[in-house]
């Protein structure tokens, strides 16, 4: 558990650290999968009876409405094909994906609870 939260830490922090440069949407798009895809392992693999913490609970419950609520697949492949090479758009969807992942204090509450396990 706490290596896949470190690991979602990892491309969030990534994501935020680029400097927004042509070819970044391909990283975004491949950071951006892999966050999505560890926060589905933990919404539907890790149950919260085997986490002693009581953060993670409504932890868990923030990964699942981000997942139902936030998808930037659909919006990362459009701009792929008309705007790769348009940075301020490039740079518009790292900081929308970065929101919603901070929407929440979804980020903070990822750091804490990696703290405490």
């Amino acid at each position: 558990m706490k290596n896949i939260l470190l690991q979602i830490l990892e491309s969030y922090n990534y994501l935020n650290d680029l400097k927004d440069k042509p070819g970044d949407l391909d990283i975004i798009k491949k950071e951006s999968l892999k966050i999505n895809g560890f926060l589905k392992v933990i919404s539907n693999k890790i149950d919260e009876n085997k986490i002693t913490h009581s953060d993670f609970k409504p932890l868990k419950q923030k990964f699942k409405n981000y997942l139902k609520n936030y998808s930037f697949d659909q919006e990362i492949e459009t701009m792929a094909l008309l705007y790769k090479e348009d940075m301020h758009r490039v740079k518009n969807m790292r900081l929308k994906i970065l929101e919603s992942l901070g929407e929440n204090t979804m980020i903070a509450d990822i750091k804490e609870l990696r703290e405490k396990i």
